[in-house]
């Protein structure tokens, strides 16, 4: 399985993909195929301020819930509310439509903390 190239990763299993001030995050195939038929995704709410590490989702699959954390600082922008209808999309479409939230970055400096595709890779054949 490997990993997109334009996108950066956290130890957490959270992708990101930076779009200028902006970045849009999901989770990662990895995280979907571990955490199985996902069923329910708790989105954030739009102006909310999120904490790097802080969290911003949740995930409900039929193995269990897991909190979607932030991969940086910022304010949520907007959020993909065909997730609600759809939270299989997180299955299907990991790095595509299935992504969760857009986040304005309060302090960019944090993409620096995240890790390369290379980086993200090497940690998941631990």
């Amino acid at each position: 399985m490997s990993q997109p190239e334009n996108l950066l990763f956290t130890s957490d299993h959270e992708w990101v993909r930076v779009e200028g001030k902006t970045v849009v995050i999901g989770i990662t195939d990895y995280a979907q195929d571990a955490l199985g038929d996902v069923v329910f995704v708790q989105l954030p709410t739009p102006n909310d301020i999120v904490s790097a590490s802080s969290t911003l989702s949740e995930v409900e699959s039929t193995k269990s819930v897991s909190d979607i954390y932030a991969p940086v600082s910022g304010t949520v922008i907007t959020v993909n509310k065909t997730l609600t209808t759809n939270p299989e999309l997180i299955n299907s479409s990991p790095y595509g439509e299935g992504w969760i939230a857009v986040l304005e970055m309060s302090d960019p400096g944090e993409l620096n903390q995240l890790l390369s595709p290379k980086d993200y890779q090497e940690l998941i054949e631990k």
